[in-house]
């Protein structure tokens, strides 16, 4: 006899969801013994890309304006710090640590000359020690809660939004409305051992979104009826 599948309640899955999502992200940076989250290509990678609200190119362009400040980094400030750059939309957050003020200068020198940096947010902190594993890890934990936080909310588009954290200081970044980013600051403010949340967003009207949801959504048809006639 076959066994009879007992149905889990729709809240529980949700539960279970979350709690997974948090430990999965967290268990990706700060433990090596577990197994990493893969993003694939193919339909998981379409999707994650059509749910941003930057184009497929603005996507690239932002992960190359960060390599390229990487670049920039290891030739002319090797041992200044911890110097992270993170670009949403080619408004890039500078976040990590650095030794004296000079450093935190000529790092953001070193930014503004990547090709196509539109601004950049200077939240380099000075200190006499780069912190230690132990503070880093706590904040990709608490970047992992928040991150679940805006998962389980019911009126954001979770994965629309960018989560920084330095030394428990929340920086948010992506393509938002002004009901969006309030939202998200609210949510991410009530998240354990957050000090601080600040807001790089870049606020865009309710009618903006609504003609990019409306491009997405012509896009998406385009690209499914080209896998049609691919598949006949």
């Amino acid at each position: 006899m076959k066994p009879v599948p007992v149905p889990v309640p729709l809240s529980l899955r949700r539960r279970t969801g979350i709690a997974w999502l948090a430990a999965a992200l967290a268990c990706t940076w700060t433990v090596s013994a577990c197994v990493p989250l893969v993003v694939g290509s193919g339909a998981a990678g379409a999707a994650l890309v059509a749910s941003d609200r930057r184009t497929t190119g603005m996507q690239l362009e932002d992960e190359r304006i960060e390599q390229a400040f990487q670049n920039r980094v290891r030739e002319s400030l090797p041992q200044a710090g911890r110097l992270i750059a993170t670009s949403f939309n080619r408004i890039v957050l500078l976040t990590g640590e650095v030794r004296n003020a000079q450093d935190k200068a000529q790092a953001q020198a070193l930014l503004e000359q990547v090709a196509n940096v539109r601004s950049v947010v200077n939240e380099l902190e000075v200190v006499p020690l780069i912190s230690a594993i132990g503070q880093r890890t706590k904040d990709t934990f608490i970047t992992s809660k928040v991150k679940a936080s805006f998962v389980d909310a019911q009126d954001l588009q979770s994965n629309t939004l960018k989560v920084v954290t330095e030394q428990q200081v929340v920086y948010l970044m992506g393509l938002v409305t002004q009901r969006e980013s309030t939202r998200a600051a609210e949510i991410a403010r009530g998240v354990n051992d957050v000090r601080k949340v600040v807001r790089v967003f870049e606020v865009i009207t309710e009618d903006t979104l609504a003609q990019m949801r409306l491009q997405q959504q012509g896009a998406g048809s385009r690209e499914g009826a080209i896998e049609g006639m691919t598949a006949q």
